[in-house]
């Protein structure tokens, strides 16, 4: 009997940190079983953890894109009074006044995003600034979208939509765009309409 004491005593002090046999800990929160998701050609983000900097999404034809963001990771959408300069060049470099292909973390949501254009109205640092575009036509529901927060400007059509269509820019929501992470230039946008996205954006931030 003795022996059979001091034997379940061996068995429980050798489990720490409170383990089954199986060693999952019992006091832990990791491992807790939550499905991670993989934003499109960006590595998995765990529950519970920030993720680090991810790869971009491959670029069309199946090459590898560069970096979707800087070092460190997106920080967050621009909050501040946007200082533009206008200043495109169609020149292998992405610059304030010309649209391009990026990565666009989701609002909600900063793992995980979209590829599509945007135009760049200035800079922050080492970051570029711009605002998304959509071929959706807002005209209707912008009522609706206002009530959220959301305002948007016509700019119409150009080489940057190979259908093309008509589009928007938001005007209230700002975006950090990486330099390395563009894909392509799309297009340069004249100075009336860069003028008007500039004035819309002060108006509605």
């Amino acid at each position: 009997m003795a022996r059979a004491v001091a034997s379940g005593l061996t068995r429980s002090q050798g489990t720490p940190g409170g383990t089954d046999t199986r060693g999952r800990g019992t006091g832990s929160t990791t491992g807790s079983g939550a499905a991670a998701t993989r934003a499109p050609g960006r590595g998995r983000a765990q529950s519970g953890r920030t993720p680090g900097p991810q790869p971009s999404p491959p670029r069309q034809g199946g090459a590898p894109a560069r970096t979707a963001t800087r070092a460190g990771g997106y920080p967050g959408d621009y909050e501040g009074a946007v200082r533009a300069q206008y200043a495109p060049e169609l020149d292998g470099d992405p610059d304030p006044g010309e649209i391009v292909w990026t990565w666009v973390p989701y609002e909600e949501d900063h793992s995980q995003g979209k590829d599509r254009p945007v135009l760049l109205v200035g800079s922050d640092g080492a970051w570029l600034l711009g605002v998304m575009l959509t071929s959706k036509d807002h005209s209707r529901d912008a009522h609706d979208e206002a009530r959220w927060g959301r305002y948007w400007l016509d700019i119409g059509s150009g080489p940057w939509d190979a259908k093309g269509r008509d589009s928007e820019v938001r005007l209230d929501r700002v975006i950090r765009v990486d330099p390395d992470a563009v894909r392509r230039e799309g297009a340069v946008v004249g100075r009336d309409v860069f003028d008007r996205v500039v004035r819309g954006i002060a108006e509605h931030r």
